[in-house]
């Protein structure tokens, strides 16, 4: 419906600061104009005026103008800003402005968050559309038809090849930060924004940051057709309830990963991570002392194809002066066979005295391909195998401790192992890749410096007055 709005309204909307809205404007008015206002729309446009996000949204929450060149809209704001109705706004009118030949993709971070946000969720399309321009969803197809005949197909970001067949001129990207695989589903998604026929392809990208490769290639600046909003947590106050703002907003203030989930500010490392970039850099070594043994530690994964986690290979050495050095980052995506090669060509060429396997995955496999690589090469390894009774965080944190004590240096920079270190955190998981460079880092650290056993400590029970002191809204 189209209806036609007071100029005094326009002009007062257009005086009004990114963060307000035409609602808003709407209140400032003098009370009898704007009943006189509301009292001539009719029960249709009432009803219109109801669902017109045009009418609810803050400024900053409209996309740019169609008239500009821009392919990509990236909406970096914090937790609650409204990036989901955001989203679900923007695709629904693009879908009803469209005909059946828009093609639009949906990615989420996974099929299940895809449902459950990105369609059926509190801000989700099937929530926010009006009932007469509903669309109809099959989850069975994983796909939206509208009225107008525009479809969509829910993808996510853990399966980066699924995407290769889309072809269309709409996506939305929910929360790509947290893709498990967010360069390869980006890229991919990308090569399919080809069937623009009468409008240009749009994208509305909307996150809270991470630092992985992907955001930091959005945010970069360097790219002309990214236009970016960038916004806070307290952006939507209003609506936000005093309980979320007291006991979840607040005590995050003045934090790092206040800086991140509030202001959606983009750092160089997770604040939760167990390494800090200011450790490794500051114990960092252009080369090693003598070292009194070295070893050769594997994290397997499950294939050489990007639909699996890469395999870690870490050589590292144990000086004489009882610190750990890593020597070389030899991980990738490889088959059973390249990474056998491979371990067996690090194993020989730094002169390494044991070659350690984690047995989790493909349990004798690992040693079999290992000896096999070995007999190709005419060569004799010594193999130890280790296997992963804990949690990753459980392995970790006893390592992570002789980094903080200053007695494990980098022998060079390995910026694909440190990247992983300082952004992976337990609780992200599945959205995050396996940390396997990592992984075969501290199986390393652990074989030289700590008598190859596994960390066994148990955490120490918080009793409930421990509690109440962290946080008063803890009953």
């Amino acid at each position: 419906y189209l209806i036609d709005l007071p100029e005094s309204l326009s002009e007062l909307w257009s005086a009004l600061s990114p963060k307000q809205s035409m609602a808003m404007a709407m209140a400032l008015l003098p009370e009898q104009e704007r009943e006189h206002f509301l009292a001539a729309l009719t029960e249709q446009e009432r009803l219109a005026l109801e669902y017109a996000w045009w009418y609810w949204a803050r400024k900053e929450q409209l996309a740019p103008p169609e008239s500009e060149d821009w392919l990509v809209w990236l909406c970096n704001c914090g937790r609650g800003w409204g990036t989901t109705r955001v989203g679900a706004e923007w695709t629904h009118r693009r879908a009803m402005e469209g005909d059946d030949r828009r093609g639009i993709a949906l990615v989420g971070k996974t099929p299940g968050d895809a449902r459950d946000v990105m369609i059926e969720g509190p801000a989700g399309i099937m929530k926010i559309a009006p009932p007469w321009e509903r669309p109809e969803y099959e989850p069975s197809k994983r796909r939206l038809t509208w009225p107008t005949g525009a479809w969509a197909t829910v993808y996510s970001g853990a399966h980066p090849d699924q995407i290769r067949g889309f072809s269309g001129d709409t996506m939305w990207a929910d929360e790509p930060a947290a893709w498990k695989y967010a360069l390869e589903t980006w890229d991919n998604a990308l090569m399919g924004m080809r069937e623009a026929k009468i409008e240009e392809p749009r994208i509305v990208a909307t996150t809270t940051p991470r630092p992985n490769r992907l955001m930091k290639r959005l945010l970069s600046g360097d790219n002309p057709w990214i236009r970016t909003t960038q916004g806070s947590s307290y952006d939507n106050f209003a609506n936000l309830s005093r309980v979320y703002y007291e006991a979840v907003i607040k005590p995050a203030e003045g934090t790092t990963l206040g800086q991140q989930e509030i202001f959606a500010q983009l750092l160089s490392e997770d604040p939760r991570a167990l390494w800090k970039r200011g450790t490794i850099a500051e114990n960092r070594r252009d080369k090693a002392p003598t070292l009194i043994r070295i070893v050769v530690a594997f994290d397997p994964a499950g294939g050489g194809d990007e639909d699996n986690d890469e395999v870690g290979i870490c050589v590292a050495g144990l000086g004489a002066d009882g610190h750990g050095y890593v020597l070389e980052d030899r991980s990738a995506r490889m088959t059973a066979g390249e990474w056998g090669q491979e371990g067996v060509d690090a194993y020989v060429t730094h002169e390494a005295d044991r070659i350690i396997g984690e047995s989790n995955f493909g349990g004798d496999m690992v040693e079999a391909t290992i000896k096999a690589a070995a007999t190709n090469r005419r060569v004799t390894v010594a193999y130890k195998k280790v296997h992963a009774s804990r949690g990753k965080t459980r392995r970790f944190e006893p390592v992570a401790a002789l980094d903080e004590q200053g007695r494990v240096h980098h022998v060079g920079v390995f910026t694909e192992m440190e990247d992983e270190m300082v952004t992976w955190v337990d609780n992200q998981r599945p959205a995050h890749p396996s940390p396997n460079r990592t992984d075969a880092r501290a199986w390393a650290i652990t074989e030289l410096m700590l008598g190859g056993t596994q960390y066994t400590g148990e955490m120490g029970a918080l009793s409930n007055e421990g509690l109440t002191r962290v946080s008063p809204w803890m009953r």
